[in-house]
């Protein structure tokens, strides 16, 4: 009968235990609970939208919808180098062989280094097969000897040792370019910066009209016409409206979505890893216009 008595009897025997069990009784949870709110309070919390606050997306909402470039023609031109080419436009086709392209990195190369440089040059700057003239590009954004430093780069990425091509001179400038305006010549001046002026003060409200087409048909020409102008691999081509009109239909956000991810044979942003989301939407929104 002692043993079962010891098992119920209470563990507080003294006063001092009951004080001691009261007040453990009541700071305990309130520790608890204080830790508990330094925990919760010290993680930021993400709210819905709050997104939208970031110091990114503020700084996309205020940026100017158009800015007016100023080169000097004076100045030494900046040339892209073989890789920067090769990336910005070869890749959309010769990073996967696209529509019968040799494959940068595999043996396809081989009768082509064969031929030697200037063979593949000739090549590059007349078309073959399903690859446009000059790979679509502009002489007026892309010279001959920034093709020239594209092709070394893919062949000597495929086993080739070619050597890069000789840089062009650089045009002098021309005395009269710097001699100072006086006369008539500070008049005709003085209205040019005029100009210039209003051009800058209009830019804005021209852009939300045509300023986005402007921008999606500079990357049509130099990247998606690679294969949007004869249409490669199924490729709508462009202006077909009866190869766009399915396409068309699936709604213009499905059509970005597609052209900054990939599709099918479609690299993501047909190959232009350097273009910007906005850049690839504005060339969609140009091809689409071209077929209504």
């Amino acid at each position: 009968m002692s043993e079962a008595h010891n098992e119920h009897e209470s563990l507080i025997k003294t006063p001092k235990q009951l004080i001691a069990a009261v007040i453990a009784g009541f700071l305990v949870p309130i520790v608890i609970i204080v830790l508990l709110v330094n925990y919760v309070g010290n993680n930021a919390l993400t709210g819905a939208g709050s997104s939208a606050m970031t110091e990114k997306a503020v700084a996309e909402r205020i940026a100017p919808v158009a800015t007016v470039e100023v080169k000097d023609a004076n100045a030494p031109r900046v040339y892209q180098t073989g890789e920067q080419l090769y990336k910005a436009v070869c890749a959309a086709c010769h990073a996967a062989g696209t529509a019968g392209a040799p494959k940068v990195g595999s043996a396809d190369w081989a009768p082509r280094i064969a031929q030697g440089y200037d063979e593949m040059l000739k090549i590059a700057l007349a078309g073959k097969g399903a690859m446009p003239a000059r790979g679509g590009t502009s002489p007026d954004d892309v010279t001959d000897y920034e093709i020239g430093r594209a092709i070394v780069y893919m062949a000597n990425a495929s086993g080739g040792k070619l050597q890069e091509p000789a840089e062009p001179a650089q045009p002098a400038s021309g005395a009269a370019a710097a001699a100072p305006a006086s006369g008539a010549d500070a008049g005709s001046a003085a209205a040019a910066a005029a100009a210039m002026a209003s051009l800058k003060t209009a830019a804005p409200a021209a852009a939300g009209a045509g300023g986005n087409l402007e921008a999606g048909k500079k990357l049509y020409d130099t990247v998606c016409m690679a294969c949007h102008a004869s249409g490669v691999m199924n490729a709508p081509k462009f202006g077909d409206k009866a190869a766009w009109a399915p396409r068309i239909a699936t709604g213009i956000d499905t059509l970005h979505n597609a052209a900054i991810k990939g599709l099918n044979a479609m690299p993501p942003k047909g190959g232009a890893a350097n273009a910007s989301d906005d850049d690839v939407k504005a060339a969609v929104d140009y091809m689409v216009s071209a077929a209504k």
